[in-house]
């Protein structure tokens, strides 16, 4: 015969306390004792029990679901979703934001769903997904800087969290980082190699990100007596990187510091270098912008600025939980500071 699943009866007779007191621990009623809640969380851990999560939501009316929504890039020419979803996957970047969500829900039993918003009906359907209860709320990483869904969520009035400053002013909480300080950081490293011939590939210059991470490079150098810094637009990918750096090469044949937007246009650049005969970084300096798996999988290792994206994504949650629970009304931001990690290409 199988055992018989533990109830909060049964928690309730280990920890020593009433079944009320349990369900307030359970689903997260705010004002119980701290001891008391570790009590009765050491018991739940000893009796095996799990909350039914559907009785659960009837109590907290709240799906315990949250929403991580790609937005605003479309797919390809041809490109079906599946493709484009194994391509934006394929960026570090956002296997990071998934990392840093899921740190923190999962302690709170929380779980994301993804969803792509590509094309007006896909809106729609993220919009009716909230507005069902389905999820408790979303969290959107907008990747192209018209993307309508942001103004959307904040006109129905559903709970939701950017991942990055949205172009348009909309009221709703942000999580960014400082990219004009980041592009800063890079000129300053070069400046204080030596280098004397900068130039910068920058990311598509449809995203605020690219602009300010080029605006905060271009500035720092103007301040040390350089007006004028070649850039090339790059696409965030590696193949972009190298050709990029090949343009470079070609109408900068004595370039000697190179500031990539992000790590993996970094790693082409420097993949075309070694193809060129150019050692890195002694021949040309390069920085990259993240800090990703890729800064210390490439070779030599990248010299980057850091973002802590699973740290500003954990941050993103924890807003989106605030505003749920109704602990939060006004929108807020919360921007993160850069940093620079040097190793050995610059």
């Amino acid at each position: 015969m199988s055992r018989q699943a533990p109830t909060l009866e049964d928690v309730a007779r280990e920890a020593g306390v009433s079944r009320a007191t349990v369900s307030r621990v359970v689903n997260g009623v705010r004002n119980v004792d701290p001891a008391i809640q570790e009590m009765v969380q050491r018991a739940i851990a000893r009796t095996g029990y799990a909350p039914n999560r559907a009785a659960r939501s009837l109590v907290t009316r709240r799906a315990e679901t949250i929403a991580l929504v790609v937005s605003g890039a479309g797919s390809g020419p041809g490109e079906s979703q599946e493709a484009f979803a194994a391509r934006v996957f394929a960026d570090p970047f956002f296997g990071r934001v998934v990392a840093g969500v899921v740190g923190f829900l999962r302690p709170r039993s929380m779980h994301p769903v993804l969803m792509f918003a590509e094309s007006a009906e896909d809106r729609d359907e993220v919009l009716t997904y909230l507005r069902q209860g389905r999820a408790d709320g979303a969290l959107i990483v907008s990747t192209h800087a018209d993307d309508p869904l942001p103004t959307l969520l904040a006109a129905a009035k559903l709970p939701a969290v950017l991942f990055a400053r949205p172009t348009r002013p909309v009221p709703l909480s942000y999580v960014d980082l400082d990219h004009r300080d980041g592009g800063r950081l890079a000129a300053e490293r070069l400046l204080a190699r030596g280098c004397r011939r900068p130039a910068t590939v920058a990311g598509p210059l449809a995203v605020s990100a690219s602009q300010e991470r080029l605006a905060g490079f271009r500035d720092t150098m103007a301040r040390n007596g350089h007006p004028y810094v070649p850039v090339v637009e790059g696409g965030f990918t590696l193949d972009s990187g190298v050709a990029a750096m090949a343009r470079l090469l070609d109408e900068l044949p004595d370039v000697d510091g190179l500031f990539a937007a992000n790590d993996l246009m970094a790693q082409g650049a420097c993949q075309l270098l070694r193809e060129r005969g150019r050692r890195v970084p002694d021949d040309v300096a390069v920085i990259g912008f993240d800090d990703s798996g890729i800064a210390t999988a490439c070779r030599p290792p990248l010299t980057t600025v850091r973002q802590p994206v699973e740290a500003m994504a954990g941050e993103m949650a924890r807003l989106l939980d605030e505003h749920v629970r109704g602990r939060r009304t006004d929108p807020t931001s919360v921007v993160f500071d850069p940093e620079l990690v040097v190793r050995e290409t610059a």
